[in-house]
């Protein structure tokens, strides 16, 4: 989640392609009883949308940081009653659907990545402009830091990570610096890992692409979190839950979480038949419509208003059969 911050509560920006996500989620809310799932719930800026757009819809918003709950609560406020926060990574969504005795939903959201709250909080350790405690975890206080990661992990393990996960060219240089490194001291904050990773990359790599760290510290953020893994179960169990008629809005910001949801979409979308099958047998027709006619990205005058929107990548999906 790029940006996910709220409309005019006064604590941030407008959220990423608002209108536009709004616009594909609420054709699918209008009816009585229609359950929108904000699976990043963030600040609550996207679910204030929905909620300032459909007021009668009943919003269910999981987010694994309490930090982000306990704000999104205040945003939230008016509108209590039909708002249920919750705890939780959002692969378990039929889990807490079940434990609300919802067995299907209207309209479901992904805002994928890391919010603002997140960035803009030094003390979590997710920016590379100031230095801080390596710690990187959206759910705080639960499971291994980055700093454990970089303590831990081998030469090997860690080039994995950084060039599966970062596109980082100069991951093993990077990851053997690392290693090295620690056996005189310990990682504990950025700075020092923002300095030896410029010192890793030669001179001419680092004249483009912004900030060198960059790469690195994507990489293990989505290590600590997991993010891609539980991505992955994410989305068909969202499209499990998903009713007829129901939208699945899913908005991403790098190339390995979009090829995720881009595969998961697929089976619906387009069915494995034999090329030119000249009748379709209605258990194998599509289930799913594009709504996004593949993805929607967001346009200059978006970027320029919200820099954050410049690598957004939305795909929309309607169910259209059971």
């Amino acid at each position: 989640m790029a940006d996910d911050s709220t409309l005019s509560s006064g604590l941030g920006h407008v959220p990423v392609l608002q209108d536009r996500i709004v616009g594909l989620l609420a054709p699918a809310l209008c009816a009585p009883g229609a359950v929108y799932v904000d699976a990043t719930l963030g600040l609550g800026g996207h679910a204030q949308a929905v909620l300032q757009q459909v007021p009668t819809c009943r919003v269910i918003g999981i987010d694994r940081d309490t930090q982000a709950l306990s704000r999104a609560q205040e945003v939230l406020a008016p509108w209590s009653d039909q708002v249920t926060l919750i705890h939780a990574v959002y692969d378990e969504l039929p889990r807490i659907l079940d434990d609300l005795g919802i067995d299907f939903v209207q309209g479901i959201l992904f805002d994928l990545g890391v919010s603002s709250m997140q960035l803009d909080r030094v003390d979590r350790g997710f920016s590379y402009s100031q230095d801080a405690p390596l710690d990187m975890r959206m759910n705080p206080g639960s499971g291994d830091t980055a700093a454990d990661i970089l303590n831990s992990y081998t030469v090997p393990e860690l080039t994995r990570v950084l060039r599966d996960y970062g596109d980082e060219k100069f991951a093993r240089r990077i990851a053997q610096r690392i290693v090295a490194q620690r056996e005189a001291q310990t990682w504990t904050t950025s700075g020092p890992l923002v300095e030896l990773i410029r010192s890793a990359i030669p001179a001419p790599a680092r004249r483009t692409g912004g900030n060198p760290a960059k790469r690195t510290f994507q990489a293990l953020r989505i290590e600590v979190n997991d993010e891609l893994g539980v991505l992955q179960a994410a989305i068909p169990a969202a499209l499990s839950v998903l009713a007829l008629h129901g939208r699945l809005v899913v908005m991403s910001y790098q190339s390995l979480e979009d090829k995720i949801v881009k595969s998961a979409l697929r089976p619906g979308l387009h069915p494995d038949v034999p090329h030119g099958l000249p009748v379709i047998p209605d258990e194998l027709m599509p289930w799913l419509q594009d709504l996004s006619r593949g993805s929607i990205t967001a346009g200059e005058q978006e970027i320029e208003h919200n820099p954050r929107a410049s690598s957004v990548r939305v795909r929309a999906v309607e169910r259209v059969a059971a």
